[in-house]
């Protein structure tokens, strides 16, 4: 009986862990964690508005309790994306070049390509997004993420796309 109810309780933790993310992450070696972060906003793929503004602000949130304590987030403006307008990439740019008049040395950036509750009757949440690292010295990526994870269909999008980014910046945790 009791070989039966732990074989059934490891199929079901097995099935719940394995489910739900996926994740493919690089090494954070040699990543200075005192010099100034600027996140930069994420460019929206999704159908859904303001997507990238929304996993920018906990991407700032993340970083600051992973112990990056000098973060600058990129002005909402220079996102480029409104409620019905998505940003484009020349964003990008525009970004990089306010990172770097703001005394950075690292920018964080990347996409959302999945932010919504998925279609069905329980309406699980679903998000999907890369980040990557730009040192601003020398321009280039030193350090990327992608990812997609979803929720039960009584949790939170924000609370999925939360652990998601913590799965994701684990690397660069103290």
């Amino acid at each position: 009986m009791k070989t039966h109810r732990r074989k059934w309780l490891t199929v079901l933790l097995a099935w719940s862990l394995g489910a739900c993310s996926t994740l493919d992450v690089a090494p954070a070696a040699g990543l200075d964690r005192n010099m100034r972060w600027a996140v930069l906003p994420l460019i929206n793929l999704t159908e859904t508005p303001q997507a990238g503004q929304r996993a920018a602000a906990i991407v700032d949130s993340v970083l600051r309790v992973r112990g990056i304590g000098d973060v600058v987030r990129a002005p909402q403006t220079l996102g480029g994306e409104s409620l019905f307008e998505p940003q484009d990439a020349a964003t990008q740019d525009k970004a990089l070049a306010w990172a770097r008049t703001s005394g950075a040395r690292y920018a964080i950036g990347g996409s959302v390509s999945e932010w919504r509750y998925k279609v069905g009757v329980d309406g699980e949440p679903a998000v999907g997004l890369t980040l990557q690292i730009t040192d601003l010295a020398n321009n280039k990526v030193v350090w990327s993420a992608a990812g997609a994870r979803s929720g039960w269909s009584r949790e939170a999008l924000a609370a999925v796309a939360q652990k998601l980014i913590r799965g994701l910046t684990q690397p660069l945790a103290r």
